[in-house]
């Protein structure tokens, strides 16, 4: 068999084995050991369909002689038929079997063969029903009109059983088995993406029994997340709510999915992450339940930790916070839960003020709405309130980013004669520093100070260039480098500054090139490009701490 298997996948000799074991045995255990193979089977399948489309059929023969075996075996279990799309993959690997021009006798035996087996595969049904013969015969049903009519009936009296047994609570004579729902879940397993079967999907993640353990099977949840995921099943918000409350796995691989997705590239828009936001139904099931926003802002907040802060986590946080806010919005009205259940550890003043969108306050009262926010904070950071520590309320402030910008643009745009504001330095000077002391950012709101004054100067400036804007953020001649914390906020400074000095734009690229010249290289944010790897240790940690929560705010 060894020399058979060259230039065919590695393991076929174990799944021919495999094969062997499924047909000749129809136990419950042989069915449960297909289920959980049928996955790595239909990817063997797949690998086999590249091999042999690469070869004739007499090369194929030749060298191969036992697929026929293999192709039969698969093609008469309706496990493997029903399963995603190994029935399309299968019809692919008997095509490359066919000799378009046989030669001899036997080459066109091996055709009929070949067809006779794609035709059952093509006209049978996933289910062996006996009752199929009366119905051709006597009735004149063909089975491709018999089928989909028993098929829908059948997933239909399922879905209105296990609704009846949601409602009949108690009432033990008319209720399903916990074992039988199980059983159900389980079987449904390689299924999930069958269109036909979405309503039992949908039936099975809502239903909740009575039971003091979860009923449902483990790979069942596994593999309807993993299907919503690649986009194979569509299933109602609910639906998968009730997925990520009863099984938090599933979340924390919804996470790392659409951390994969921030990372993948380069220059993700934010129009883009917010697309990705939406797919990902997240920010409209956080808003529906406070476990879920409780579980999914913990994942986030471990990954800002291992990353330093790193920009896509940062990105990802407030456009995930902005479409969970417009989600929130929409779907309650009337609070069905305190923002406190969604903040637990922040002031709930502060959290009101946050929540508003600058764009609905009038621009008249920014400086206003700045000033309380820099008070609320200063409070909690500097003496100490009761709603955590400085990162504890500088991870809120971060949510809101729109703020940040604010500040900075109020700044900028202030009269170069004015006093900088000093609630609007402090804040700034805390976006980009939450673990300073007092000492520290007083000094880095010193060197704020000064950058401001010769930027505010230069805003209105008729004739503007790069020379001009690098010499007013350079460090004072003979005095102590700037702290890190500072030099990124000057950084960010010059960024606002091209962005809305009427000629910023036109010496925005020299600006740069100046600037990677003359300034130190800056290293990547720690664990930029291995997040991937940083996320799932995070997974581990949330998933310890926050399943009792989820547990408790699911029931």
């Amino acid at each position: 068999m060894a020399a058979d298997s060259a230039g065919l996948p590695s393991n076929y000799e174990f799944w021919m084995q495999k094969l062997s074991v499924w047909t000749q045995a129809s136990t419950l255990e042989t069915q449960r050991d297909i289920c959980l193979h049928l996955p790595q089977f239909q990817e063997f399948l797949r690998q086999m369909h590249e091999t042999l489309k690469e070869m004739d059929s007499n090369t194929i023969i030749e060298r191969f002689p036992t697929i026929y075996q293999l192709l039969a075996k698969s093609c008469w279990s309706p496990f493997i038929l029903a399963y995603d799309e190994s029935l399309k993959i299968l019809i692919w690997c008997l095509c490359c079997l066919i000799k378009k021009d046989p030669q001899n006798s036997r080459e066109s035996k091996l055709n009929s063969w070949t067809r006779r087996l794609l035709s059952h595969i093509v006209s049978t049904s996933r289910f062996d029903i006996k009752e199929v013969g009366l119905f051709n015969q006597v009735l004149g049903y063909a089975p491709t009109d018999y089928y989909p009519g028993l098929l829908k009936n059948m997933v239909l009296s399922l879905v209105s059983e296990l609704r009846e047994n949601h409602l009949n609570g108690f009432n033990s004579q008319r209720r399903m088995s916990p074992e039988r729902v199980r059983s159900l879940s389980r079987i449904c397993v390689p299924l999930v993406t069958l269109p036909d079967f979405e309503p039992l999907v949908e039936a099975l993640l809502t239903y909740h029994g009575h039971e003091p353990q979860e009923v449902l099977w483990p790979e069942f949840f596994d593999a309807v997340n993993e299907a919503f995921l690649l986009k194979k099943i569509s299933l109602p918000t609910s639906a998968i709510l009730c997925l990520w409350l009863r099984h938090l796995p599933s979340l924390e691989n919804t996470m790392l999915h659409l951390f994969e997705k921030l990372i993948s590239s380069e220059r993700n828009s934010l129009r883009r992450i917010g697309c990705f936001m939406k797919e990902s139904l997240l920010p409209e099931a956080a808003a529906c339940h406070p476990a879920i926003f409780r579980v999914v802002d913990e994942i986030f907040r471990s990954a800002l930790l291992e990353t330093d802060g790193a920009p896509e986590v940062l990105a990802g946080i407030q456009v995930f916070t902005q479409c969970f806010v417009e989600a929130l919005e929409k779907e309650n009205k009337q609070l069905k839960f305190a923002l406190k259940t969604y903040f637990p550890y922040a002031s709930p003043s502060l959290v009101m003020v946050l929540l508003q969108h600058p764009k609905d306050i009038p621009r008249g009262l920014w400086h206003q709405s700045l000033k309380c926010i820099s008070e609320m904070l200063k409070e909690v950071v500097e003496d100490y309130g009761s709603y955590g520590g400085p990162f504890e309320s500088w991870f809120l402030f971060v949510h809101f980013g729109g703020w940040a910008d604010i500040t900075a643009e109020q700044l900028l745009m202030s009269e170069a004669e004015a006093e900088p504001p000093e609630a609007l330095l402090w804040l700034l000077a805390f976006s980009c520093s939450p673990g300073a002391g007092h000492q520290q950012r007083a000094q880095i709101m010193v060197e704020v100070k000064t950058v401001l004054g010769h930027l505010t100067k230069l805003f209105r400036s008729p004739a503007l260039s790069a020379r001009d804007l690098q010499a007013a953020a350079e460090e004072n001649q003979g005095g102590d480098p700037r702290p890190p914390a500072c030099q990124q906020l000057v950084r960010r400074l010059l960024l606002y500054f091209l962005l809305w000095a009427p000629g910023g734009h036109a010496i925005a690229r020299e600006v740069i090139t100046l600037s990677s010249v003359a300034g130190p290289q800056r290293s990547q944010p720690k664990g930029s490009l291995d997040l991937k790897y940083r996320v799932q240790f995070c997974r581990r940690g949330a998933h310890n701490e926050l399943k009792p929560q989820t547990d408790a705010l699911g029931q």
